[in-house]
């Protein structure tokens, strides 16, 4: 399978759609894979009439894995509440984002729509600040600004997210399950969720990657203040279920940039249902084209 290269970082991607079509690159969030981006998703954007490429962030699926000890997750949490000092994160969104250029890099196209969710919100919103020539359009879907004052999660959904990993591939996916069901909002399919938990589990389980990933987030601050300064067309997806990022978080996001549109479903919580995979991919497409 193909991968690009950001230094030592190695980023395995895929593709959907003719690379002779504008390009729409997803990038997925919290220790979640690309195929969270699911097969049928993508080849919905595929259809109309995009080239669509996900990959999977460093420390997560089967690209690069830092290496040495984990950063102290709770070091990082209270610092990002309480204003104290912030540790030394091993690496920051900026890289993230950074990461994500490299891939359109290797397929070759100087300019995509991005699309992100929840963390890969803030990652495309990080490239759109960063490296603004190569962004056409900008959708963040469930995600926040990095105001800690915005999107706060429910005591509820952060025990489901912190929760470590129990022993053993049945206990891994049924926790996988419970915590889908607290944060997937009232369309939440078990079965489903158990199948996705199950490919996710054989393809690649490192859980190591959530501490790394969540010194990312936290470390790189709040972005409001640049992102009032952003000149491209975006979207704003949120749920008004969701329990993770909370509302506020995407009605932040869509205020401080200019012009964007806010597009909020009622029953979406912090999850990509089937049910609204349609209207999802017709709002991008409607700012990508």
């Amino acid at each position: 399978m193909p991968e690009a290269h950001n230094g030592d970082i190695a980023l395995h991607y895929d593709t959907f759609g003719s690379p002779d079509n504008p390009t729409v690159q997803l990038v997925m969030g919290f220790t979640a894979q690309m195929i969270a981006w699911r097969d049928e998703f993508c080849q919905l954007i595929a259809d109309a009439g995009f080239h669509v490429v996900r990959h999977d962030n460093r420390d997560c699926g089967l690209s690069t894995k830092t290496e040495g000890p984990l950063p102290d997750t709770m070091a990082f949490i209270v610092a990002g509440q309480t204003g104290a000092p912030m540790p030394a994160a091993p690496y920051s969104l900026s890289e993230m984002a950074a990461d994500a250029i490299a891939v359109l890099d290797a397929i070759g196209v100087d300019k995509a729509h991005i699309v992100g969710a929840s963390m890969g919100g803030m990652i495309v919103q990080t490239m759109a600040i960063e490296h603004p020539d190569r962004v056409a359009s900008l959708t963040s879907i469930m995600s926040t600004t990095g105001n800690p004052t915005v999107g706060q999660a429910t005591p509820e959904a952060m025990v489901a997210l912190l929760s470590p990993p129990p022993e053993g591939r049945e206990a891994i996916i049924e926790q996988g399950v419970a915590t889908g069901r607290v944060l997937a909002g009232p369309l939440f399919d078990a079965d489903a969720h158990r199948a996705f938990s199950e490919r996710s589990y054989d393809r690649m389980f490192h859980p190591a990657g959530a501490a790394f990933q969540m010194a990312a987030i936290i470390s790189s601050g709040d972005r409001t203040e640049k992102l009032a300064a952003l000149d491209v067309p975006t979207l704003v997806i949120h749920g008004r279920a969701d329990q993770l990022i909370t509302l506020s978080g995407g009605e932040a996001t869509a205020e401080v940039i200019p012009g964007a549109r806010l597009v909020v479903h009622d029953d979406m919580g912090h999850d990509l249902p089937p049910v609204l995979w349609p209207d999802i991919v017709a709002e991008i497409s409607a700012i990508a084209l």
